[in-house]
């Protein structure tokens, strides 16, 4: 019955199988609901960083409607740029307000030499100019056109450069900016990569771990660049090759006064290269597993004793994910492996009637850590879970197909622990997703029930007692053509000498 482990280890990889376009794209769809889910104005996909001068906050940004005379104010405030004098930071100051608008972002990029005016701001010696001329490239860089995204390149070897100096707050922007041009195609990606992005974004990270916000900025830019559809051939390697991944798992802490921004956005950057499937062992080898799963531990407590914040969901998405993805690749710590099936089960549960995906995600990282560990199996069945996991079973939406999943792989694991799981009662729950309209639930019972009945005769004998049998014998009559034959495999093979028994 090697099937069980096959199974878990394709939705492990996410990269295998005869489907594999398929799975990516649903991968893919998959990711971008959660992101959305995430509720975060400042986790999309573009963030705008405006001054600390400004009265605007971002969501009256986003909203204000589009300003007609944008165009004439970019075509009147290039001139005065070419001019020298102190009204020049003014005039920066006016177009990097200006450029937030969609149209005079078109107007700008149009104009004759006007990318390299702002370039020899930005490269200037002048501290305030520089801060401005980065404002504007930022305020570009948030347009949705590609042009806009390439116009820009000019200035990206600047950008890299600065991430080593300047303040706290120019190198700040200076990260958003490079972050949110890194999805506008792969021609500024490679043209970032060849420019040496990675590197800079590691050094950058080194000097700047103790700053939370400049650490919360380089993890975005850095998941940027790995939500690329060619991430995993072009980019993931060179990371993976890099301090980065080390760097991250350093500040993989939550800091109860900062809040857990910068934690949620490096658990993403870990979560991107571990679905990338690359190099998941070297990963492991850098205590990634370890570290994960503790931090999910000492969630998954807060969540018990009654803390079901927005923030630590959002923290929670990406380290679940991390953990499924690497509980292959190499073994959770001992203290970690023993407590994280229980707090998987405990966040399915807490989270069950308001965030039924999330309990859907616990339920997979179970079947990836029962899909090769036997300690996991154990584990489950020592601290008596079963009933938890039962308790999941009447749920659909894919929690209830993979906590089948689980509990077929502790049953194929070793012979005892189909005893141990017919005492925990999960007879009775078979017998009741037995009865289900839903064709997949209904044949990953069978595939269960086989490996009860087929390894331990006492468990064939308590399922008749149970009244499984007339369940039985209407699939074999009345299911899909798959069900009727493993019902009639079950009857003919499994219980041929109960099967006319009326053991009521």
């Amino acid at each position: 019955m090697k099937m069980w482990r096959l199974k878990a280890v394709r939705h492990k990889a996410a990269r295998q199988g005869n489907d594999l376009e398929e799975i990516q794209l649903k991968r893919r769809e998959r990711e971008k609901a959660l992101r959305q889910a995430r509720k975060d104005k400042q986790l999309v996909s573009k963030r705008l960083l405006l001054d600390e001068d400004d009265d605007d906050d971002g969501e009256e940004e986003e909203e204000r409607p589009m300003d007609t005379n944008s165009g004439e104010q970019i075509l009147d405030l290039i001139p005065k740029l070419k001019q020298s004098g102190q009204e020049r930071e003014t005039h920066l100051k006016a177009l990097s307000k200006a450029l937030r608008n969609p149209a005079a972002q078109i107007t700008f990029i149009r104009q004759e030499n006007s990318m390299h005016l702002l370039v020899g701001f930005l490269s200037g010696s002048h501290a305030q100019c520089r801060l401005l001329a980065v404002q504007c490239l930022h305020a570009l860089s948030q347009s949705n056109q590609p042009n806009v995204a390439l116009a820009c390149l000019p200035a990206t070897p600047y950008l890299l450069t600065y991430l080593s100096g300047q303040s706290s707050k120019f190198t700040e922007l200076c990260l958003y900016t490079l972050g949110n041009l890194c999805p506008d195609g792969d021609l500024v990606r490679d043209k970032l990569l060849a420019q040496g992005i990675i590197l800079a974004l590691a050094n950058c990270l080194e000097n700047q771990r103790q700053n939370l916000a400049m650490v919360e900025a380089v993890a975005f830019t850095l998941s940027q660049l790995l939500q690329a559809k060619d991430a995993a051939e072009k980019i993931t390697q060179l990371v993976l090759l890099s301090s980065l991944p080390s760097l991250l798992l350093s500040v993989l802490t939550p800091d109860p006064q900062f809040g857990l921004a910068p934690t949620v956005e490096c658990a993403w950057c870990l979560h991107y290269l571990t679905c990338s499937n690359v190099d998941n062992s070297a990963l492991c080898a850098l205590g990634a597993l370890a570290r994960c799963s503790s931090l999910l531990v000492s969630l998954g407590g807060a969540v018990s004793t009654g803390h079901k914040g927005e923030g630590i969901e959002l923290l929670i998405w990406p380290l679940l994910r991390c953990v499924g993805n690497l509980a292959s690749s190499g073994p959770v710590d001992d203290v970690s492996g023993r407590v994280l099936p229980a707090t998987l089960c405990e966040l399915a549960l807490a989270f069950l009637p308001c965030r039924p995906a999330l309990a859907r995600e616990c339920a997979w990282v179970l079947n990836n850590l029962t899909a090769d560990s036997g300690a996991s199996c154990s584990t489950l069945l020592d601290l008596d879970l079963v009933p938890a996991l039962t308790q999941l079973l009447p749920f659909s939406q894919g929690i209830n197909t993979m906590i089948l999943r689980v509990l077929a792989n502790i049953a194929h694991n070793r012979q005892e622990h189909v005893w141990q799981l017919a005492r925990a009662g999960l007879l009775p729950a078979l017998c009741a997703t037995l009865r289900m309209a839903d064709q997949e639930i209904v044949t990953l019972s069978l595939e269960v029930l086989f490996l009860l009945v087929a390894r331990c005769p006492p468990v064939a004998e308590e399922f008749v007692r149970q009244k499984g049998l007339p369940l039985l014998e209407a699939i074999q009559y009345s299911g899909a053509e798959e069900m009727r034959l493993r019902a009639t495999y079950l009857l003919e093979h499994c219980l041929p000498s109960l099967h006319t028994v009326d053991c009521t």
